[in-house]
């Protein structure tokens, strides 16, 4: 069996359908050097026609269980499994432009071989980076990220080197995000080079509508700012960045003039944060 060049780390839980539209993607894709490792958190054997599915379409299938729900470890434990040169880690509900493997390899493969390539997610919107390449300066004041794990892929002795995910962060934990961010300031401080190219996309959708501030909704925020809060005390970041991260959330709606929902959630966000500041420090003392 030959090693791929590409491997793809799909953890997922609870969503089916959704599959199979990154699937057909990847059945699409102009560069076919790549395995895709499926580490399924469900309890039951609904991916099964899914992953057959995608395996009679001529796709490279590594279906690996793991039974406790933890976004970033699953993500690991796919890593540990990974043969590839490069790794990706594609949520279970996003797609790939055609294109998307073939640009990456290229980028991977020119004369400066960065240590990570960092691609555009589309439906974001997102303004481009203003250096091609991602700093611990810049990004350790959240100028160029967070980095959303979909639009991020890197080489495997990167992820081997800084043992991977952080399995604290994330979807599922109390700090419910983060491990994205935190993955690769980590990387940025072992002197791994990441790199910006706008030119390869990838799909996901997203809401533009301020959802209702329900307190389950609030509680969802302020689960996933506590992340950001971890990482301003993990990475003992200064105390202008913090004081910035706190404040922005609420100041940015009072300026606009919006006291509904845009307030109430900058509030949660603001909380979040807090608590994750604190309860790192706490937790991890």
């Amino acid at each position: 069996m030959t090693t791929p060049a590409v491997s793809l780390i799909l953890a997922t839980v609870g969503r089916t359908d959704e599959l199979d539209r990154m699937f057909d993607s990847l059945a699409a894709q102009t560069f076919g050097d790549f395995e895709v490792i499926v580490v399924d958190q469900n309890q039951d054997e609904r991916l099964r026609p899914h992953l057959e599915r995608a395996r009679q379409r001529g796709l490279a299938i590594r279906h690996l269980k793991q039974s406790q729900p933890n976004l970033a470890a699953a993500r690991n434990t796919g890593i540990a499994a990974a043969s590839g040169k490069w790794v990706g880690f594609p949520d279970d509900d996003c797609w790939y432009a055609p294109d998307l493997l073939q640009r990456v390899v290229d980028r991977f493969l020119r004369q400066d071989e960065p240590s990570g390539v960092v691609v555009r997610w589309v439906e974001q919107d997102e303004q481009p980076m203003v250096a091609g390449n991602l700093s611990w300066e810049r990004s350790s004041a959240f100028r160029d990220i967070p980095v959303s794990s979909i639009t991020l892929f890197c080489s495997r002795t990167v992820c081997t080197r800084i043992d991977g995910f952080d399995s604290r962060l994330g979807v599922g934990q109390w700090f419910g995000a983060g491990e994205e961010t935190d993955f690769v300031l980590r990387a940025l401080r072992t002197g791994a080079v990441f790199t910006y190219d706008p030119a390869a996309e990838v799909h996901h959708a997203v809401s533009s509508e301020t959802p209702e501030a329900t307190p389950q909704v609030r509680q969802a925020v302020r689960c996933r700012a506590r992340g950001t809060g971890a990482l301003y005390a993990k990475h003992h970041l200064p105390l202008w960045v913090i004081a910035r991260g706190l404040i922005a959330p609420v100041l940015r709606p009072l300026l606009k003039g919006s006291f509904g929902a845009d307030l109430a959630l900058g509030c949660a966000v603001m909380r979040g944060r807090l608590d994750g500041l604190l309860g790192w420090h706490r937790r991890q003392s």
